[in-house]
Formats: C-alpha cells, structure tokens, sequence
C-alpha cells in the first residue's frame, strides 16, 4: 500500500521546510530508518528518515524547492504497486510530529495510510490530548483541532501560545504587517524576502512584545572580580592544554546559580496556573547568519563551569552550521542574551515566550568609579538587565534575583565550590 512522504514538523516554529537534497532517487529500495532527504527548518537542516519500507515511487517536491508543513514530498510504494499522483495541495495535512521523533525519523504518512494514527505529538498521551483549560477554551472558538498542535508547555501540555500560533499560521506573519506604515522605496532601494528563521523571529517576538505585559530592571555590577578570576584560570589551563574560558561562561554560571536560589523567575505563565520548573534549562541567544538562535543547556545550575563551557562551544558551533538538532532547541527556561561582545554597554531583551524573565548581557568596561574612601579610581563595570513576564515574576521578585546574580558575579569564588 502506497505511503506518502510529507512535510514533517520539525521544531515547534517550523511553518514550512526547504528540501535541500534527495538522498534515494526514484526506484531506490527504501528500508525503516534510511535516510530519504535533508530538510531545511527555520532552525536548522535535518536529516528526514523513512517509516516504512517499500521503493520510493515517486519524488513530488524537487531539491532546493520549498513546501509548507503535510505537504507531499513523495511515495513509498510496494513491489510492483502503482505509483499515484500527487495529493492535491492542502488535500492531506500532516499532524504535529514531536521533536524527538522526528529527528529519529517519525513523519506524517498521509495517502493511503493515513498520517492521524501514526505520527503522535508531545501533546498527545494515552489518546488524551494534554492542554491547559484556557488553550482548550480559544482551541474551541477558533476551530482548532488539538491534536495537531505542538504543546511547548511543561511535558509537551498545549497552552495558549501554542493554539494561538497554530490556528492561522499565515495571519500571525501578517498581523505586524497589517499594523506597519509601508516605506517609501526609492529606485536604489530592494526589498528582500523573509527567510524562514526571519519570519518565525518576526512572529514570534510580535507575539511576546504585544501578549506578554513586559518590566525591565537593570543593575551595575563589578566585573573586576571575573576578570581577574578568569585570567588566573585561564594562566593555569593554557599550561596544560586545557580549555579556555570566556567571560561568558562565568555568567552562565552565575545566572543558573542565582536562578536555583530564586526558582520563582524560572517558571512560565500557563493560562489558570503558573508552572515553576525544577531545572534550570538555559536557553543561550546565538547570533547566525540569518538571525538568532537559542539552543539549551539543559540542568545548567549543576553542571561545573568547564562543562558549561563546553555545552555553550558545541552549541554555538552546530548553531552556525545549522546542525542543532530538535531537542537541543526544546525545554529552555531561562533565556540569557549578551551583547557585550559587540561592545553594547545595555539593553533591553525581548521575552522569549513561553519563559518568564531573559537575562541581557553588557559588555565589561573600564569606567571612573567612586571607591569605598570617595576617591574616584578606575574600575571594571558591566551592565545587567532583566526583561519580566509581570504576569509571574513581581519586581521583588526580579529584584531579589538580581542581587543573588550580583553577589555570584562579584564574588565568582563562590561559583567553584
């Protein structure tokens, strides 16, 4: 019987996917588990695997073209079987495949054998579909079927973001749009399509800045202390070949610390209920050709610094070459974003939803300061703000993380014992 290949989702933004080559071609024997194609996300390229065996019949989407989520990209057919014509566009949608499986090769399957009960979201358990009362309240309004919706709640539970981004992908996109004075191109002027990671960026952020009631703080903090600390760790490495450590990665160390002390900021809202997490899973704001990316660091505030160096190097590295797989994407907590390397002294992040607090990351400077005698001497400062979800995190509360996250900067000592 005849197996449609579709678009998979692959990461809970993705909209659409590039098929960026073919790895069988037409008439190739295909076993469970080989590797048909690499797809292209918003996030990164990913290697798609067949759930089935049989030859691939048919390729229906050409190499380097681009094809929304359900759509078909092929067939798997049996000795000898027929090879059918391409479903009619938007004839078969494919459900949402958890992130997980995925990356291990689960896909929709439509046609003939039906997608519904083979790919199971991460919101699906026992039959049931897991989702908060308010994401079930505007699912039933909009029309939206639960069962095709990612949940990126706690243990994959749909919330209402997620009913929100699933009910009319297209209209998310528009809505900034919509809203926008156009400008006034000249004859010089071009106009340069989204990519992929471009719109789901615009869409995304559009949907935190304009759902998610925003609060800034922001403190100064000695960074003569990490400076200091650091060269010295890293005289010592250097003469055995051992890692070097960044600036960086000292404040990862001390964010997830002061994050474990104060487990108020690492929570998200969730409609009737505020979820607090028991782990700190790091989300760290990449910069990539085409945007921004935020792998995780998962169970952060227990891992020792050379192993948070470590994680951030590896992610940092599969980030630019677009090899970060699903699950290094899903589960973050707490998003941390510097800017310090670009010489930014402050700023303000925009929340990465559904998380309640980012951190943002100045840069170390050599600025005048007024020393415990009154004397104006020179001094290494550095900026920290907190971006909060006012709907989880109060100001005592953000405030109270911030001075836990000050004390471990200014005394990084204690970050090594």
């Amino acid at each position: 019987m005849a197996t449609i290949i579709e678009m998979p989702k692959l990461s809970d933004t993705m909209v659409e996917g590039t098929l960026v080559r073919w790895l069988k071609k037409e008439g190739d024997k295909v076993a469970n588990g080989d590797v048909l194609a690499e797809i292209e996300t918003d996030k990164a390229t990913m290697e798609m695997a067949a759930f089935d065996e049989g030859i691939l019949g048919k390729i229906y989407v050409a190499a380097g073209s681009k094809a929304p989520l359900g759509a078909a990209l092929g067939v798997i057919v049996d000795e000898g079987e027929a090879v059918p014509a391409a479903p009619a566009a938007g004839g078969v949608s494919a459900p949402a495949v958890p992130a997980a499986a995925a990356a291990a090769g689960v896909k929709g399957s439509g046609g003939a054998r039906s997608g519904a009960g083979r790919a199971v979201g991460l919101a699906v358990a026992n039959g049931k579909v897991k989702a908060s009362p308010l994401a079930r309240r505007i699912a039933a309004e909009r029309g939206t079927d639960l069962r095709g919706v990612v949940g990126t709640g706690p243990g994959g539970r749909i919330v209402r973001a997620d009913v929100e981004g699933a009910a009319a992908p297209a209209a998310v996109g528009a809505a900034p749009a919509a809203l926008a004075i156009r400008p006034v191109m000249g004859a010089e002027d071009s106009r340069l399509p989204l990519s992929g990671m471009r719109r789901i960026i615009a869409e995304r952020l559009y949907a935190s800045k304009t759902q998610i009631p925003h609060f800034y703080l922001n403190i100064e903090v000695d960074a003569g202390p990490i400076l200091a600390l650091r060269a010295q760790v890293n005289a010592g490495s250097e003469k055995v070949g051992g890692n070097k450590y960044t600036v960086n990665d000292f404040i990862l160390k001390a964010v997830a610390g002061a994050a474990a002390q104060v487990p108020a900021v690492n929570a998200s809202f969730d409609g009737d209920s505020i979820v607090q997490f028991a782990k700190v899973n790091l989300s760290v704001a990449i910069a990539v050709e085409d945007g921004l990316v935020t792998p995780v660091i998962r169970d952060a505030a227990r891992k020792s610094m050379l192993e948070l160096s470590t994680a951030v190097k590896e992610l940092a590295a599969k980030a630019k070459n677009k090899k970060l797989s699903p699950d290094e994407f899903a589960g973050g907590t707490l998003t941390v974003s510097n800017l310090g390397a670009y010489g930014i002294d402050n700023f303000d992040a925009i929340i990465n939803p559904p998380q309640a607090a980012i951190l943002s990351i100045g840069a170390a400077k050599k600025v005048p300061v007024v020393n415990a005698k009154g004397e104006i001497v020179a001094g290494d400062r550095m900026w920290v703000g907190m971006s909060c979800d006012h709907r989880v995190v109060d100001g005592a509360v953000g405030a109270t993380y911030l001075a836990a996250l000050k004390k471990l900067l200014e005394n990084p000592a204690l970050m090594l014992v």
